[in-house]
């Protein structure tokens, strides 16, 4: 299993922008799907973000309704890092935030398996509050 680390959380007021990364602690995220989730306070997690493929370089996206049109995955050429670029933040996006990784490559548009990360980092706190 690769080892994953989040970075990128922090309080921000409604409107405002943040950028998470989810880094390989070693080696890179090239045979893997990434997916991003989120657990508001006193609600389940949720995925709202998957980038299926290679590690983030290519590959089908796709997002919750929640986020849709605020918020974009990618990843960078070296394959070592996933980020999820947010805009337009509310206070619903309150939550810890959680990447996670898995071998199989189509696991963004399984529709029974999608949840099933096999690696998971630690989780970042993001705020949205005045």
């Amino acid at each position: 299993q690769v080892q994953l680390v989040e970075s990128g959380g922090g309080l921000v007021e409604p409107g405002g922008s943040l950028r998470l990364s989810c880094a390989a602690s070693s080696g890179t995220l090239e045979n893997y799907a990434i997916g991003w989730f989120r657990q508001a306070p006193g609600k389940e997690r949720e995925r709202i973000s998957c980038i299926s493929g290679n590690g983030g370089s290519d590959g089908t996206t796709t997002y919750s309704d929640s986020v849709k049109g605020r918020f974009t995955i990618s990843g960078d050429n070296g394959k070592t890092t996933v980020y999820l670029e947010m805009r337009n933040l509310r206070p619903e996006d309150t939550g810890i935030y959680y990447c996670a990784a898995d071998p199989y490559l189509l696991i963004c548009m399984d529709p029974e398996y999608g949840t099933m990360f096999t690696s998971w980092g630690q989780g970042t706190q993001v705020t949205v509050s005045l």
